[in-house]
């Protein structure tokens, strides 16, 4: 019994001092930079424009399609950029009505999908990590530098 219960502090203490802040960081540093162009592609914002597939990259779990995108007006171009929100089916050369809303990376078509909750879930997730972390942080040092109780 008193080894199961010194495995589980060594769980908790990896947990709250290594765990949290790394949920923390990778929860805001993935999601704060694209959050709000997220959000503006999920309301309709950017610049319209058209994506045209170059080549799908594939992971384990996932696959990932780049192309280069031209905006209807203006001329504006990226090249080697990421669809988010990419429709089924997708084959090379097929193009696709997106909008440019300065994501880092990539552009969203404008048939929407959600993305925009999973790098808000990312961030809330971060936020509530960060939060938490910090609580225990000045609870530990509050306890550390209260007097020893009298005896």
């Amino acid at each position: 019994m008193a080894t199961s219960n010194k495995i589980s502090e060594w769980r908790t203490k990896i947990f709250v001092w290594i765990g949290l802040p790394v949920i923390a960081i990778a929860g805001l540093m993935f999601g704060a930079f694209d959050l709000v162009p997220t959000w503006q592609a999920k309301a309709g914002q950017g610049t319209p424009g058209t994506f045209t597939a170059v080549r799908e990259d594939c992971g384990r779990r996932s696959c990932t399609w780049y192309g280069d995108f031209a905006a209807t007006e203006g001329g504006g171009q990226r090249t080697d950029v990421i669809l988010y929100d990419e429709p089924d089916g997708l084959a090379a050369g097929d193009t696709v009505p997106v909008r440019d809303t300065g994501a880092r990376n990539g552009v969203f078509a404008t048939a929407g999908g959600s993305t925009w909750l999973l790098l808000t879930g990312f961030v809330v997730a971060g936020v509530i990590a960060a939060v938490a972390w910090v609580i225990i942080l000045v609870r530990t040092v509050s306890r550390r530098r209260a007097p020893a109780p009298a005896v």
